[in-house]
C-alpha cells in the first residue's frame, strides 16, 4: 500500500493519545511535527520531516477550547505549503456542530462556517463521526466519509447481556438515532420529552413509554453539562427501572458534568475516546474508536468500500 501511495498520520497537540493508537493499529511511525507557542498565546506549526507527495492524515479533534480548531488549520496550511499530495482531516468530534441552523433571528451558523474555514485552508477529505446534525456533511464540497460509534456501542451492548433491555433516548432530537439502536437490537424505544429554560438548563421532562422492570440504555451524541441525560435517568428510576445506563459518542463533560453522572441513579456513563476525559468520575468509561478509525485511513488509501465496516 505505501509503495503505491505513501501515506503519513500526523497529530495536534490534544489528540496526540488517539493518534498513537491510530497508527499502532496501521503498524505505522506517528509523524514528527512541532508547535511553538509564544508568550502572547500564539503558535507555529512546522513538520521536522519531508511530506512532499505523500497523503497526509491530520487527527485532530476540535472540542473546546478555540486552539485545537486553529491547531489544526495551521497544520493543513502547512501541509499544503509543503506539496503534500492530499490533505485529510480526521476530526472525530467535529466542534461547532450544534450551531447548525439558523434557529432564532440574528445568529451564526458556526458548523458552515468551520466547514468553510477548513476547506479554504485545503483539506480534500474529512473523516469524521457522528456528526451531530447529518446534514454537516453538505457544508463540504469534498468527499465526507461520516463514522458511526454504533461499530463500538452495539458490541459492547450485546456483550452486557441485559435481560428486558429498553433503548431509551433523552430527547426527541435523538429519536432517529436510538429508533436505529432499537430496531437492530430488537427491543422496545423509549422517549424522553423534554423543555429548556436556555441553553444546557432543563426545564421539565416526561417520559413516553414503559420503563418499569426494565434494564435501560439511553442513547446520545454528545454530553455536555450532563444535566438532561441524567436528569433522564433520574426519572426512569424513579418510574420503577431496574438500571440506567447511558452511552454518548463525545464526551465534552463541561463542569459541573463528573459531578452529575457520579450523583445520578445512572449505572455507568461510556463515552469514546473521541475526546480526551482526565477528570474523575467511576461511572465513566470509554471505548477506543482508533481501530475504527485506523480501518476507514486503510480503506481510504486503498479505494475500498468505508460503508461496508458500518453495522448499523
Amino acid at each position: 500500500m505505501s509503495e503505491k501511495a505513501p501515506f503519513m498520520v500526523f497529530s495536534g497537540t490534544n489528540s496526540r493519545y488517539l493518534a498513537e493508537k491510530i497508527c499502532a493499529s496501521l503498524d505505522c511511525p506517528l509523524g514528527k511535527m512541532n508547535i511553538t507557542h509564544f508568550a502572547d498565546g500564539e503558535f507555529a506549526v512546522s513538520y521536522e520531516e519531508s511530506i512532499r507527495g505523500a497523503n497526509v492524515f491530520l487527527v485532530q479533534s476540535t472540542f473546546p477550547n478555540s486552539d485545537n480548531l486553529m491547531e489544526l488549520l495551521l497544520m493543513v496550511d502547512a501541509a499544503k505549503r509543503a506539496s503534500a499530495k492530499s490533505v485529510i482531516a480526521v476530526i472525530p468530534y467535529f466542534g461547532w456542530a450544534r450551531q447548525d441552523r439558523k434557529d432564532k433571528p440574528r445568529v451564526s451558523i458556526g458548523a458552515k462556517l468551520v466547514a468553510d474555514l477548513l476547506s479554504v485552508a485545503g483539506i480534500d477529505r474529512l473523516i469524521t463521526m457522528d456528526l451531530h446534525a447529518d446534514q454537516i456533511q453538505g457544508f463540504f464540497n469534498i468527499p465526507v466519509d461520516h463514522l458511526y460509534a454504533s461499530a463500538v456501542f452495539l458490541p459492547y451492548i450485546e456483550s452486557l447481556k441485559l435481560d428486558d433491555l429498553v433503548i431509551a433516548t433523552p430527547d426527541v432530537g435523538g429519536s432517529k438515532r436510538a429508533s436505529t439502536f432499537s430496531k437492530y437490537l430488537g427491543v422496545p424505544l423509549v422517549l424522553c420529552n423534554k423543555t429548556r429554560e436556555k441553553a444546557n438548563v432543563v426545564a421539565t421532562m416526561q417520559i413516553i413509554g414503559d420503563v418499569k422492570d426494565k434494564n435501560v440504555v439511553l442513547v446520545d451524541d454528545i454530553v455536555d453539562t450532563a444535566g438532561t441525560i441524567t436528569k433522564a435517568a433520574n426519572i426512569m428510576m424513579e418510574a420503577g427501572a431496574k438500571s440506567v445506563r447511558a452511552i454518548a459518542s463525545h464526551c465534552v463533560m463541561s463542569d459541573p458534568a463528573s459531578f452529575r453522572v457520579q450523583e445520578s441513579g445512572l449505572t455507568e456513563m461510556v463515552f469514546t475516546d473521541s475526546i480526551p476525559y482526565s477528570k474523575k468520575c467511576d461511572k465513566v468509561k470509554q471505548l477506543s474508536i482508533a481501530d475504527m478509525f485506523a480501518e476507514t485511513i486503510r480503506r481510504v488509501m486503498s479505494n475500498e468500500s468505508i460503508s461496508s465496516q458500518y453495522i448499523i
